[in-house]
């Protein structure tokens, strides 16, 4: 079986990693290069149960656990490890009793640390990046291929019930099944099939040098800045010595081009204003990447992921939210399963089903600039 997939993130990777464990063909087409957009700039912060309660919880608690034993198969170091979690509040009080209490040292004062979150065993981190890249050379070792190119269209057959292939830059590229993983960009392919919308939701990050001045304790918290906005920054420290800090989001609108993505005005700078009123370790910290990416959304919060209705062998799999490299596995393993044996065994997909939602009209998207009209 011969299976195109539209797109190279988290997603995209996952998906060609576990077809080609099963001894599919994928084919991974990407314009620009693997975690381009979100996968390359998120914070890449897993937790076992946060999703308890909601239609998500079973494929989060799958995932999780997929992200631990994929050390054991696969060679490569994506800094995955467990982590300690906390929660709190900053810049306004004292609260230096209050995370000493935690044995926590490297917080400014007026960061009061109130409650644990999670511990190694219920929340991990890795480096998304390396996830994608290591996920990617794990399907290629099995005979999975990267193709740079633009996707361009789709050719169908059988009075459109089927598709024969995938238009790579105006060149067909045929296989048995395609699959729709491009972010946020998956709402273009609304052109050529049925799918519902997908939005666009934009968040600035920055990656500091902290060497060791920041233990594996990554923090949620909620502060005001300086003029009362309200945020909640994410602190992730990584196990390259590199801290991820990440808040202020927007609805701007979303390139056509993902090489195109840049922070809103001022955004880094208020980031920035943040994360010095954090920590020392951050006032000082060599800036290693101002950053922007946009999450894939949908209208009621929940991922796309399953067979398009109306075409016998074309598949979706986005609207993961802030939750893309956590479900990126189980993911990956349910629509690999979903194609080759026509139903998902490892989690029921139905909560995710594409046809829950009405399919967006072609009309309402704009090509120049990507987003919804």
């Amino acid at each position: 079986m011969r299976v195109v997939i539209c797109g190279g993130g988290a997603i995209g990777a996952s998906i060609a990693y576990f077809l080609s464990c099963r001894g599919a063909k994928a084919i991974v087409v990407e314009r620009w290069g693997l975690a381009c957009a979100a996968s390359g700039k998120s914070g890449g912060f897993l937790a076992l149960n946060w999703c308890d309660g909601t239609p998500l919880e079973a494929l989060a608690r799958r995932s999780f656990a997929v992200h631990a034993r994929l050390p054991e198969e696969i060679i490569g170091d994506w800094g995955y490890r467990g982590i300690d979690t906390y929660g709190g509040f900053a810049g306004t009080h004292d609260g230096r009793s209050a995370h000493r209490s935690y044995g926590i040292n490297w917080l400014s004062a007026s960061v009061a640390v109130t409650r644990r979150l999670g511990s190694t065993d219920t929340t991990a981190q890795l480096h998304p990046s390396e996830f994608t890249a290591t996920m990617m050379r794990a399907a290629q070792a099995r005979g999975a291929e990267l193709r740079i190119g633009r996707v361009t269209g789709l050719t169908h057959q059988n009075k459109g019930a089927r598709i024969k292939g995938v238009e790579v830059d105006e060149r067909l590229l045929e296989c048995d099944a395609v699959v729709i993983a491009l972010g946020p960009w998956s709402v273009l392919a609304a052109r050529w099939l049925p799918l519902p919308a997908v939005y666009a939701l934009k968040g600035h990050s920055l990656i500091l040098e902290t060497a060791s001045k920041v233990p594996p304790e990554a923090l949620f918290l909620e502060c005001h800045e300086a003029d009362g906005r309200a945020q909640s920054p994410e602190v992730i420290p990584r196990k390259d010595g590199t801290t991820y800090v990440c808040a202020i989001s927007s609805y701007s609108p979303l390139p056509i081009n993902p090489q195109d993505v840049v922070p809103d005005p001022g955004a880094i700078e208020r980031l920035h204003a943040m994360c010095s009123r954090l920590s020392p370790a951050f006032a000082h910290a060599k800036i290693v990447a101002r950053q922007a990416c946009y999450r894939p959304v949908t209208s009621d919060g929940l991922p796309l992921i399953g067979r398009i209705p109306s075409l016998e062998n074309a598949y979706v799999a986005t609207g993961h939210s802030v939750w893309g490299i956590l479900n990126a596995p189980a993911t990956g393993e349910a629509v690999a399963e979903l194609i080759i044996d026509g139903v998902a065994h490892s989690i029921d997909l139905s909560p995710f089903d594409p046809g829950r939602l009405a399919p967006l009209d072609p009309k309402r998207l704009s090509d120049e600039a990507g987003v919804l009209l």
